[in-house]
């Protein structure tokens, strides 16, 4: 049967009206260890070498099974395995700042430490060559360097809606009044105070990001590529493209430049195919299912135990069949199935299931989204808070709080979405929105990539706002000529007027002496 969807994948990928080019030889780095990002990479990297393009893949998840014109430059054992360990409590007293430092810190150590992976030291003393670059933009530009070493054209991947410091290097609108950044629970209608937090916030964060990792990610990358490695900030001003995995229909609609292209939903390729005994569970719920998920970091079983009972407690009273991606937990009810591993995309496809419970991550909500299942946002970290607020706010979603999590509010939440049909309405609603697009994700990503490399990095793409300082960018310049010029004219207009006055005055006097002479 995999092998059947692989070339049904593989026929349907080749039916693309896209045109056909040159095989290119493309290197892909990604230096992050959180598995779920790579979904998305390497799903379009799939479909480039099912197209003939020659892949290297340089990350720390392997494909399980090789596929042709596709090669694994393996990053495992480099980093700690920590990321896919934390727990439910690390992540909840993680505050906005902290969140950012931390991961600044993280990001920092794992591109040294993946430098000195020696498949990676091997693949930068060889002497091949590649026609086009991607890179991860995520937290450190660990391999953006890579670009100026073999002399090829980048693209940037984000694997969640943009980040406060993935804007400029393409000259993009990155608007603080109407445009939330990733840190932050706002909608694009924010208040006074809303603006101003999101204003500080957004360039408190770039700051942060220049000083505590781009400059000491700099020495790094000369350090392991050579002394004349350009800075990243030149190497960034000449990114061909960015790919975005967000789309307008759900998160915030934003003006873009050509650069920037929004490929939300890439990673969804579901076959529909779940196991026999899957599907007769959630085929045979009378009530239908609810799944529970907090992704491929966050462990279930780490919840504290008054709230783990409160879960448990709360699906035990309703009629419901319930999946709950976890493990170590004995003695459910019967209407609890656990496991370390679900097949989400099709359980969330099945017509039976209602509900999704979700940290609110990016892939996930996109995912239920896509199949039209309303949610129950239990938001943690990072931009959890702002896709739960975009589904909220679509009325596709309830939000429960970490803090407010007991058994009354989880079922609370719970029959708000069962008991309320508008829920599924507007889910279906926004499911069309969302797949309603002159072409998929995917096939828009490969026409893209496929573009730059055609025109040797496609230049006439960048937007010339990338060469502007910020000064110019924000006008002051201009600004400032007009405040000068407008005070010059103003002192000119003043002593010219006071200077009439004067002398208006002293041919008063003159008339009025004049005249008491004569009398």
């Amino acid at each position: 049967m995999r092998c059947l969807c692989t070339l049904v994948f593989c026929v349907f990928l080749a039916s693309f009206p896209v045109e056909q080019i040159q095989a290119a030889r493309i290197l892909a780095l990604m230096s992050f260890n959180g598995k779920s990002h790579y979904t998305m990479i390497q799903t379009l990297l799939k479909a480039l070498a099912s197209r003939g393009h020659d892949i290297t893949m340089v990350g720390h998840y392997p494909l399980k099974t090789p596929v042709a014109n596709y090669t694994d430059i393996s990053l495992r054992g480099s980093l700690p395995s920590e990321i896919e360990q934390i727990s439910v409590r690390e992540v909840s007293d993680l505050g906005y700042f902290k969140v950012l430092y931390m991961f600044w810190q993280y990001q920092v150590e794992m591109c040294s430490k993946v430098y000195e992976s020696p498949n990676l030291q091997k693949l930068i003393a060889s002497d091949i060559q590649f026609d086009l670059i991607i890179t991860h933009l995520f937290g450190a530009d660990c391999f953006l360097g890579f670009s100026h070493l073999f002399k090829a054209p980048v693209i940037s991947i984000v694997t969640s809606v943009s980040l406060p410091w993935g804007a400029d290097r393409i000259g993009n609108v990155d608007h603080p009044a109407y445009i939330p950044n990733y840190f932050l629970p706002f909608s694009d209608r924010m208040s006074f105070w809303q603006r101003l937090v999101n204003t500080v916030f957004i360039e408190a964060a770039k700051l942060g990001h220049y000083i505590l990792t781009e400059l000491i990610t700099e020495e790094l990358t000369r350090k392991h590529l050579g002394p004349d490695v350009p800075s990243l900030s030149e190497i960034k001003r000449n990114t061909s493209l960015v790919l975005v995995n967000s789309h307008f229909s759900l998160n915030t609609p934003r003006p873009t430049v050509p650069a920037f292209v929004e490929v939300g939903g890439l990673h969804i390729q579901s076959n529909g195919n779940l196991s026999t005994y899957l599907e007769e569970y959630i085929k045979g719920a009378k009530h239908g299912v609810i799944y529970f998920c907090l992704g491929s970091i966050i462990q279930s079983d780490t919840f504290p135990s008054d709230k783990l009972q409160a879960f448990i407690n709360a699906f035990s009273r309703l009629p419901q069949r319930f999946l709950w991606k976890m493990t170590n937990i004995t003695g459910l009810p019967e209407n609890i199935k656990t496991s370390e591993w679900f097949p989400q995309m099709e359980i969330l496809r099945h017509p039976n299931t209602r509900v999704f419970i979700t940290h609110g991550g990016q892939f996930g909500t996109q995912e239920a989204v896509f199949f039209g299942v309303p949610m129950v946002g239990i938001p943690m970290a990072f931009d959890q808070y702002l896709n739960i607020e975009n589904c909220v706010k679509k009325g596709v979603a309830v939000q429960l709080d970490y803090e407010s999590i007991t058994e009354e509010n989880i079922l609370r939440s719970l029959k708000t979405i069962l008991h309320d049909p508008s829920y599924k309405r507007n889910a279906e609603r926004l499911s069309h929105l969302f797949r309603d697009r002159p072409h998929s994700p995917l096939h828009t990503a490969i026409y893209w990539t496929e573009y730059v490399i055609k025109h040797h990095g496609a230049p006439q793409m960048r937007s010339a706002a990338v060469q502007l300082s910020w000064y110019q960018y924000l006008l002051l310049d201009v600004i400032l000529f007009l405040l000068l010029i407008t005070i010059v004219i103003s002192f000119m207009f003043y002593y010219a007027l006071k200077t009439m006055i004067k002398q208006i005055n002293l041919l008063r006097t003159r008339v009025i002496d004049k005249l008491k002479t004569n009398s």
